[in-house]
């Protein structure tokens, strides 16, 4: 059996204020030839993970432990964000193309990884709000429209919370998964936290493209660039109590983690994908 990972010497870097999670190490995923390099999401048993191109076409499953891959689909935009169900059996993605008026539309598609059945959620549409990919969870969720203003749905109810204001930009938004609290980030600002009728907001500081870990831990990136290049990138773990905690070093610009129940998958500017490996 060809192994998947290989430890590290890099040692995350912690923050000497408080320590968020246990970091029990960081490894690098062999990836084999010819699959796509950036990482779309990770199981939540953190048995396999997604692939995708920097476009976001197509996924592909990597089984962590035998390395075996399998193409899910070739279909464009796939890779932003999908969604693996609690049970990691069923993988939830978007399908772009354009009508006959050359005009963008998305589609909403949902893969069986048992029987490998495709069924379509959403016909293509030009309005599409994407709720399946946002985050649902116990019939709430969150999402951003198009012009990128905050909305949220309860019992059935939708209503947009924006609750900076609707001249802000929201972006990365999520649905905690006890389905109480929306995450999201603000443009040019930082990433926050709310309840869903837009009360107790609270700002969590520079973190881009963050993911809940659990109710109370949520994973984002700090990067930066000269304008044309990422500089440097690190894996950040912040608690809803302020605490944070930096969890990889200088050695690599880490970037888009995606959250598991005791692992954190993120990719490189140059097509490497790393774990970080979490203890109690």
């Amino acid at each position: 059996m060809k192994k998947l990972v290989l430890t590290l010497a890099m040692c995350a870097a912690f923050s000497a204020v408080a320590q968020v999670v246990n970091v029990s190490g960081i490894e690098k995923v062999v990836l084999p030839d010819g699959v796509p390099n950036q990482i779309a999401g990770i199981s939540p048993a953190g048995d396999y993970i997604l692939l995708s191109t920097e476009y976001n076409q197509g996924l592909t499953k990597l089984d962590l432990a035998t390395g075996q891959s399998t193409v899910i689909t070739d279909a464009q935009g796939a890779g932003y964000n999908a969604r693996i169900t609690d049970n990691g059996s069923t993988i939830v993605y978007r399908q772009t193309s354009q009508n006959n008026r050359r005009m963008r539309q998305v589609a909403v598609n949902r893969h069986n990884l048992k029987t490998g059945a495709v069924e379509q959620l959403a016909s293509p549409s030009r309005d599409l709000k994407a709720v399946q990919l946002a985050g649902v969870a116990s019939g709430n969720a969150v999402y951003t429209t198009q012009d990128f203003q905050l909305m949220a749905s309860v019992a059935g109810k939708t209503r947009q919370l924006s609750p900076l204001g609707t001249d802000k930009r929201y972006l990365w938004a999520s649905l905690s998964p006890n389905g109480q609290k929306a995450l999201f980030f603000v443009g040019g600002d930082a990433a926050y936290v709310c309840n869903l009728d837009g009360s107790r907001l609270q700002k969590l500081g520079m973190l881009h493209a963050a993911k809940w870990l659990t109710d109370n831990i949520v994973v984002g990136m700090n990067d930066k660039d000269n304008g044309e290049t990422y500089t440097s990138s690190e894996i950040v773990a912040v608690n809803l109590q302020g605490q944070r905690q930096v969890l990889t070093g200088s050695d690599v610009i880490a970037m888009f983690p995606h959250c598991a129940a005791d692992k954190i998958a993120f990719s490189t500017p140059t097509g490497e994908a790393y774990i970080i490996n979490l203890t109690k």
